[in-house]
């Protein structure tokens, strides 16, 4: 899955820098850079939108239609 999310990036007071992403409550990263920072707030959207989705389709009936919507 390819998609585009806003990164807020901001300096740690304790060293560092940490990132949210408005799109995606509770996706947050954190590192030493902001590039640090960055792929890990990348890794936990990812992380974050996999979960949601496979809580979502555990249990849904055969039948289910299942298909692609694009965005922006």
């Amino acid at each position: 899955m390819k998609a585009e999310f806003t990164a807020i990036i901001e300096a740690a007071l304790e060293g560092g820098f940490w990132a949210i992403c408005p799109e995606v409550p509770g996706a947050n990263g954190q590192g030493e850079t902001i590039e640090d920072a960055k792929n890990n707030l990348r890794e936990a959207i990812e992380f974050l939108l996999e979960d949601r989705r496979d809580d979502i389709l555990r249990g849904l009936p055969d039948d289910v239609i299942q298909d692609k919507v694009m965005v922006g």
